[in-house]
């Protein structure tokens, strides 16, 4: 009788064993891990959108102009570019607005800058952040951005400045003054540099430069020096004003002063703001580049620099849409620079061919 319940209770044992088994799988898969890595390949990365173009000052002409460029590239290519400033023309002003913008994490930076050297520091900070620095029109010294986006040979500005006062001064020659920006401007601060060295040449012996003085960028200032020259030097010839307030300002105070034809100014400034004075004689001619082109190049190149299409090193290479393909050089003094072109003379042959 045991034997028979010992048996019963084997048989029974080896058949809920084998139900056991038959419930559970004999080689359970592991579950299914999606690959992190491959996820992180697909994705799509956030694409940075948002930039800034930085002018030296707000109201200003020739930067209203080239922020019309800035935004026609923007169009291009998809993105934001804003366009922030301070009101004066200032470098601790401009500081304080682009550390502003860095803690916002932006972009890329396009800077018109106050001051060469004083913003150096801050456009480190920015470059630390992994914001892409491009200076355009006016330079940080080259510890302080990825790029320059040079409007013209240095060489070119300031020799084609020369020219026109000689031909305004005539064969004779005369007294001629330079009205600036700021006294800390770079880019006019260099300009001038090669104006006193071309004017050492033997065929600009005949000019005479009696003074060079200030406007920082501000009409009512500008005007008021142009005003003190004509009193300071009565045989005057020619204001070379190499900045686009300074011009229009200087020009309005000749008119003003009924010495059309007497006095000339000449330098750079915008067909628009320049017509009146070309057509009257105060400023039959001068030269500027496109600022409008020089910003659109300059947002292409920080897009370019954002996105890592191109490094910030000589011979790298990118097209600027309508302006085409542009090369990165090294220059000994400016550093890594774009250039977009010569400069162009204007007068009364071609004033009204452009409406900017």
């Amino acid at each position: 009788m045991k034997n028979r319940y010992l048996i019963i209770s084997l048989v029974t044992l080896i058949i809920f064993s084998f139900a056991l088994s038959a419930c559970a799988p004999a080689d359970p898969e592991p579950p299914v891990v999606e690959d992190v890595e491959e996820v992180e390949e697909v994705a799509d990365p956030a694409e940075c959108e948002n930039y800034v173009l930085v002018p030296k000052n707000l109201g200003n002409p020739y930067f209203d102009t080239g922020n019309v460029g800035a935004q026609e590239a923007a169009g291009e290519l998809g993105i934001t570019v804003l366009y922030q400033g301070s009101a004066t023309a200032d470098a601790s002003e401009q500081i304080t607005l682009l550390n502003s913008l860095i803690a916002q994490q932006v972009c890329g930076l396009a800077i018109s800058a106050n001051d060469e050297d004083a913003l150096v520091p801050t456009g480190q900070a920015a470059m630390e952040a992994g914001i892409a620095v491009v200076t355009w029109d006016s330079a940080i010294a080259p510890a302080g951005r990825d790029l320059h986006i040079n409007q013209a040979e240095l060489e070119g500005i300031g020799r084609v400045q020369i020219e026109m006062a000689s031909r305004l001064a005539g064969p004779d020659g005369g007294e001629i003054a330079i009205l600036s920006a700021t006294s800390t401007a770079p880019n006019q601060n260099a300009w001038i540099e090669v104006m006193e060295q071309v004017l050492t040449e033997p065929e600009y012996a005949n000019l005479e430069l009696v003074e060079i003085v200030y406007g920082d960028d501000d009409d009512t200032k500008s005007y008021n020096e142009a005003q003190a020259l004509f009193t300071k030097y009565p045989d005057l010839k020619v204001i070379i004003a190499p900045t686009t307030v300074g011009i229009a300002a200087s020009a309005r105070a000749v008119t003003d002063a009924d010495l059309i034809g007497q006095v000339f100014v000449t330098g750079l400034g915008t067909p628009n703001q320049m017509r009146e004075y070309v057509k009257n004689g105060s400023a039959p001619e001068f030269a500027l580049w496109n600022p409008a082109d020089l910003a659109y190049l300059s947002v292409y190149a920080m897009h370019a620099l954002a996105t890592g299409e191109i490094q910030a090193s000589a011979g790298e290479t990118f097209t600027a849409g309508r302006l085409g393909e542009y090369t990165v050089e090294d220059d000994p003094d400016l550093g890594l620079n774009v250039l977009l072109g010569a400069p162009f003379v204007y007068d009364a042959d071609n004033i009204d061919d452009f409406d900017w």
